[in-house]
């Protein structure tokens, strides 16, 4: 782990319990007097706390050392992704934050199945947990809309991926990707040709699995 997430962080004193007292002090074995790093993910700082002391149930910290510190992705991509099962998308977020991704626009498309619901919060959390472990110091964005051609009204440069000779190209900072069973005729209609891009291989991908190849070819 590169650091702690805590929404509090930079007070001058912490208070570390639960779930966060466990990991510090019972799985990473942390003890008085040595620094943790902690960040909020609100600002670009990185904030070094001493162990002053260690009870039972809890850990309390003095801040020593705070310096900005940005650890992000060169380049930009934000992603409209036509919602597909939940726990899919659950288990397929941490490879995409690690990545890099800016932002995340899950879309009901016209073949995702409206029973799906996504709880933001509980995407937060897992984002969280990946951002802590690879470093990153700031949060990917998400949001929920209800239709493709919000999605245009946002991005109206953006780029679709499908079924096309176009290979999509590293300089792509914004593309839909499709649920399973891909796209409608009147989804696909409302891009261009030349917007319309696509992979240079003959097998047919998982969503989840479009999704990381996008992100791999256009950011790292």
């Amino acid at each position: 782990m590169q650091y702690l997430y805590r929404g509090d962080g930079g007070a001058l004193n912490l208070k570390l319990e639960g779930d966060d007292f466990r990991y510090i002090v019972k799985a990473r074995r942390h003890r008085v007097e040595e620094s943790i790093a902690i960040r909020n993910l609100e600002d670009d700082n990185i904030y070094f706390y001493k162990i002053e002391n260690i009870t039972k149930r809890a850990v309390t910290l003095q801040l020593i050392e705070q310096r900005e510190l940005i650890v992000e992705s060169k380049g930009v991509l934000n992603i409209g992704w036509c919602i597909i099962e939940p726990k899919v998308i659950e288990k397929t977020l941490p490879s995409i934050n690690e990545m890099g991704v800016n932002s995340i626009t899950f879309i009901y498309c016209k073949r995702s199945q409206k029973n799906f619901k996504l709880d933001l919060n509980r995407l937060k959390k897992i984002l969280i947990n990946s951002s802590q472990q690879c470093g990153r110091s700031s949060l990917m964005e998400l949001n929920i809309i209800d239709n493709l051609e919000q999605f245009l009204k946002i991005y109206p440069d953006a780029k679709m991926l499908n079924f096309s000779k176009n290979i999509i190209k590293s300089d792509i900072k914004n593309i839909v990707v499709g649920c399973e069973g891909g796209f409608s005729s009147d989804e696909v209609s409302l891009f261009r040709d030349s917007d319309i891009v696509g992979f240079q291989t003959p097998l047919t991908l998982r969503s989840q699995s479009a999704v990381c190849g996008v992100v791999s070819r256009i950011l790292l």
